[in-house]
């Protein structure tokens, strides 16, 4: 078995910037690869593109030794790991298109013997499309050495780390492999035992790509019945934040707490996959899809309830746009579905936005008139209604004092203002 010593990362987005990194700082020569120019001039100065605790520092230090290294154009490596984004079609389907461009960047580096990961979110059967679609480019090569022709080596890693910990989760929490073969699977194993303390556990790669759908799906089932257990007890006036608490007092119960929906790159998204793959058995996958979805609409109805009978100059404080607390990523985020609602169905009422971890407003919202952002103190100051759709660290340390006399909607039960005796809008 060859000895790896050159990783090429294709994408240096959330997943892939700190796997280079990671690589990188453990004895590796890595190249990380974006369409980006603006990313990979970040990466060449050691300066990270997002926010993500600790990765600044693994990046500086590996781009200041030479280990680490980014550019536009696709190189010749001994591994390469496959990192960019899988969204969904309007349909429901993944979108391989990203893949596919990869693909197309790799074959011709290829002369044989090289090992390639996809670590991107799959379907069920995407490493195989990879793997045929890299053929279908070089027919000079096989997967197993057939007809005397050079094999290469195709394998599924999925990254299974929480953004504002993807620093320490690459490196403790145990890893899926799945190959196409053994040998990929064993050569990928022995590539990811460079940084990882965690168990490498080896598999076939059509299995480890269903195995982070399930992982994200079995979130995403609980999560939609901690939401639709906050629909159920607004409409029954009981604080599901007390219900929920009481609840998991129970010794074989651990409900998990709702939000205003579900938000970025995996659990809002690898669902559906498996509903693509299987429509008519995953029934149960599904309806939490439906579930999750519907959250940010409720909100919004929340929200407008909130506001009737006050003036039309009054205005509104959302707190929040990220799709969890203390990072900026905004992908597939409810709060930014939520707020952009806002703006364009009260286009009469300033809405200010305090998002503590962006410079400026996402598209959809930056073309809206009515839209702000704000410093938190300054947003609730300013507002009679004040929403909190991310519970980041400023929201849950402000002074309850800011919100005296405000209507407060709080989908995340950062304020305990039920416990407080504060202000409440009663949406969770």
């Amino acid at each position: 078995m060859q000895n790896i010593t050159t990783v090429a990362v294709i994408g240096l987005g959330y997943i892939g910037l700190p796997t280079a990194a990671i690589l990188a700082s453990n004895g590796l020569d890595v190249i990380g690869v974006d369409v980006n120019q603006r990313t990979v001039d970040a990466v060449n100065a050691g300066r990270v593109p997002f926010v993500e605790p600790d990765l600044g520092i693994h990046v500086a230090g590996a781009v200041s030794n030479g280990s680490l290294k980014a550019t536009t154009s696709t190189p010749a490596a001994q591994a390469y790991i496959v990192a960019v984004p899988t969204p969904f079609l309007a349909d429901r389907s993944a979108d391989l298109s990203y893949i596919e461009a990869a693909a197309r960047g790799i074959a011709p580096q290829l002369q044989g013997g090289e090992l390639v990961i996809l670590e991107s979110t799959s379907p069920p059967g995407a490493t195989r499309h990879l793997a045929d679609y890299l053929l279908a480019l070089r027919p000079d090569l096989s997967l197993d050495g057939a007809n005397g022709k050079p094999a290469i080596l195709l394998a599924h890693c999925p990254e299974r780390v929480l953004p504002g910990r993807v620093m320490i989760e690459l490196v403790t929490n145990d890893r899926i492999v799945g190959g196409i073969t053994p040998e990929a699977a064993v050569l990928a194993k022995a590539l990811y035992a460079t940084f990882c303390q965690g168990e490498i556990l080896l598999t076939d790669a059509v299995t480890a790509e269903m195995a982070k759908l399930v992982e994200n799906s079995y979130r995403d089932v609980n999560i939609a019945f901690a939401n639709e257990l906050s629909v159920i007890s607004d409409k029954l006036g009981i604080d599901v934040w007390e219900l929920i608490r009481l609840a998991n007092h129970h010794p074989r119960v651990n409900i998990l707490q709702p939000g205003p929906g579900v938000g970025g790159h995996c659990i809002a998204v690898d669902p559906w996959f498996i509903v693509a793959a299987a429509p008519q058995e995953a029934q149960l996958i599904r309806t939490a899809r439906t579930v999750n979805d519907a959250k940010p609409g409720w909100v919004h109805g929340k929200v407008v309830e909130a506001l009737a009978g006050l003036p039309a100059d009054a205005e509104l404080a959302v707190l929040g746009l990220s799709f969890k607390a203390n990072i900026d990523d905004l992908r597939e985020s409810p709060a930014v579905e939520i707020a952009t609602g806002l703006a364009e169905g009260l286009p009469g009422r300033r809405i200010n936005i305090a998002e503590p971890h962006v410079d400026e407003l996402p598209h959809g919202l930056s073309g809206q008139s009515n839209a702000h952002l704000a410093g938190i103190e300054e947003a609730i100051l300013r507002s009679a209604v004040v929403v909190v759709l991310v519970d980041h660290d400023e929201v849950r340390n402000l002074d309850r004092g800011l919100l005296a006399g405000k209507i407060v909607v709080d989908t995340r039960g950062a304020l305990d203002l039920a416990l407080a005796g504060g202000p409440s809008g009663g949406a969770a």
